[in-house]
């Protein structure tokens, strides 16, 4: 079963109004020790993100020469920025956002892809904000008890078609290494893939020798 945001995610909805001054959204990441939040407007809908690198754009823009009309559109757009004194005029717009069912590995995709750290929760249903989750957030599925993520490897294995019970599954440190007989060596594909999928996973290591409670590593899924 693929763990969702919601099962992740801090309560705490770090958040900001768009008339939020300068100085209030640097106590209210100061307040959260957090590197970016929420902008949200009237009706409490998150219309985007003011992070650390928004702010700083205001010290950054000192050195920069005046105004030219040969400025590219990005160098334009950060002097707009450093000369806003709000949220609404420093945010980066639209804001980037997850649901609470989203699979925790499409939230650290997204994350990695736009080169965020945290992303504002919405509900899908009212589009207002519910939380908030965290970098550090998502890497709670590599603390998993061992017993849970065997639980969930034996349904995965059953899922391929073959009896978790005549495979020997060892899970330590989030390493799984799995040993057994199968009758086509596709499978083995085919058993290391489904395992991968566990949330929590490090790594899957399958051996190949038939007979042995515990084989040698042949085939290797990261």
């Amino acid at each position: 079963m693929a763990i969702e945001v919601e099962d992740v995610t801090g309560r705490v909805a770090i958040a900001v109004q768009m008339d939020t001054p300068f100085a209030g959204i640097v106590a209210a990441m100061k307040r959260y020790a957090v590197g970016a939040v929420a902008v949200l407007d009237a009706d409490r809908w998150p219309v985007g993100v003011v992070s650390q690198d928004d702010l700083l754009l205001k010290e950054t823009d000192r050195v920069r020469h005046s105004f030219s009309l040969f400025e590219s559109e990005k160098h334009r757009q950060e002097h707009r920025k450093a000369a806003g004194v709000t949220a609404a005029e420093l945010m980066t717009s639209p804001a980037i956002t997850v649901t609470p069912g989203m699979p925790v590995r499409e939230a650290a995709r997204l994350m990695h892809e736009r080169r965020i750290k945290q992303l504002p929760v919405i509900d899908p249903v009212t589009g207002r904000i519910t939380g908030t989750v965290h970098q550090a957030d998502l890497l709670r599925v590599f603390t998993r008890p061992a017993e849970e993520l065997h639980a969930e490897i034996e349904q995965a294995v059953r899922e391929t078609g073959l009896d978790p019970a005549e495979l020997a599954i060892d899970v330590r440190d989030g390493v799984v290494r799995l040993g057994g007989a199968v009758e086509r060596r596709s499978q083995v594909v085919y058993v290391a893939e489904a395992v991968r999928r566990v949330e929590g996973i490090v790594d899957v290591v399958v051996g190949l020798q038939r007979g042995q409670k515990f084989l040698p590593m042949e085939f290797r899924s990261s």
